[in-house]
C-alpha cells in the first residue's frame, strides 16, 4: 500500500508557495502522492500546476475536481496542461459533488448523476488521451480534437454507490474515497470495482482512500474534534450513506484515531480491505501523527 498525504490550503499572501512548501515536505518525508480538494478556495489543478511543477517526484491529485461546472473536453485540455507542467506526474480525480453545490450553488440540474458522468467520461477519457471523441449523450456533447500535451494521465472518479463504482472500474482508473471505513471498502466497493476491472479485462483499479487522522493519547477528544471539523460529511446524502455502511454515527467515528500501535492498526486494515493507496488527512496533533505517517510511508 502507498501513502499519500493531503494538502491542506495554505492561509497568507502567498498560498502557491505554501503549497510549494507543503510538496516540497511531503516528497522529502517520502510520500508517493499529494492530494489536494477542489472547492471554494484554490483552483486544484491550477495550483498544483504552479506549486508542483517547482518540486520533482512526487505524484499530485486532485480531490476531487466536479464535474458539472467544466465541459469534459475543457477539463481534459486543462488537465493535459498541469500533466505537462508536472512532467507526467498528476493523477485526475473527478466527482459529482452534492446536489446542495451543484443546483443550489452553481444552478445545473443535478438530475440523473449517473447517466451524466457516464457521458461525462466518454468524452473526457478518449480527449485526454489526445484522441478526436465525436459524441452525442443526452445532455453532453462533442466534436473535437486536443493537441495538448500531456497525454494519458489516470483518472479516478469520486465514486462510492455500486452503479458509479462499476463504471470507475470498467473505464476508469479507480476510484478516491472520503469518509469511507475498512468494513466499507472490504464488502463493498474493493469486491464491486474490482470485478468491474476484471470482467472489462483491465488491470485491479487504484483505490485511493482518503481519512481523517490523529495520533494521540486523548481519542475521545479528537474524534470531538473531527465532528467539529468535518460536520458537513455526516449531513451530505452519498457520505452518509458511507457512514451508515460503516456503522458510523458521525465523522468523527470514522476518522483514524489513537496511540501509535492503534493507528497503525486501523491503517493497515485498510490495507487489508483493499485500499491501494493511503491518503491521510492530518486534522490534530500534527507532529505526532505526521512522524507517525512518515515511518509508515518509508517502510
Amino acid at each position: 500500500m502507498r501513502f499519500g498525504y493531503y494538502l491542506t490550503e495554505p492561509k497568507g499572501p502567498d498560498p502557491i508557495g505554501g503549497l510549494r512548501d507543503q510538496i516540497a515536505q511531503a516528497a522529502q518525508d517520502g510520500f508517493t502522492s499529494a492530494w489536494l480538494s477542489n472547492i471554494f478556495g484554490l483552483d486544484a489543478l491550477t495550483a498544483l500546476a504552479a506549486a508542483g511543477s517547482q518540486v520533482p517526484g512526487i505524484e499530485l491529485g486532485t480531490a476531487v475536481v466536479p464535474t458539472y461546472p467544466r465541459h469534459p473536453a475543457v477539463l481534459a485540455q486543462q488537465a493535459m496542461t498541469v500533466n505537462a507542467a508536472l512532467g507526467g506526474r498528476l493523477a485526475l480525480g473527478i466527482g459529482l459533488s452534492h446536489q446542495l453545490v451543484i443546483e443550489g450553488m452553481y444552478g445545473y440540474s443535478y438530475e440523473r448523476p449517473y447517466r451524466h458522468m457516464k457521458e461525462y467520461l466518454d468524452i473526457l477519457l478518449p480527449a485526454r488521451r489526445g484522441e478526436h471523441v465525436k459524441y452525442a449523450g443526452e445532455t453532453l456533447k462533442a466534436d473535437l480534437q486536443l493537441t495538448t500535451p500531456g497525454a494519458g494521465f489516470p483518472v479516478l472518479i469520486a465514486a462510492l454507490g455500486p452503479r458509479m463504482l462499476k463504471l470507475a472500474g470498467t473505464v476508469a482508473d479507480g476510484t478516491v474515497l472520503w469518509m469511507t471505513g475498512p468494513r466499507t471498502v472490504a464488502e463493498h466497493v474493493a469486491p464491486t470495482i474490482n470485478a468491474a476491472a476484471a470482467e472489462a479485462g483491465r488491470e485491479a483499479p487504484r483505490i485511493v482512500c482518503a481519512l481523517p487522522i490523529c495520533v494521540t493519547d486523548d481519542p475521545a477528544a479528537a474524534v470531538d474534534r473531527a465532528n467539529e471539523i468535518f460536520a458537513v460529511y455526516g449531513q451530505l446524502p452519498s457520505y452518509r450513506a458511507m457512514l451508515d455502511k460503516e456503522g458510523a454515527a458521525t465523522p468523527g467515528d470514522i476518522a483514524i484515531v489513537g496511540d501509535e500501535e492503534t493507528v497503525l492498526a486501523k491503517i493497515d486494515q485498510l490495507r487489508q480491505a483493499g485500499v491501494t493507496d493511503f491518503v491521510g488527512s492530518v486534522f490534530a496533533g500534527r507532529e505526532r501523527t505526521r512522524n507517525l505517517l512518515i515511518g509508515a510511508a518509508k517502510g
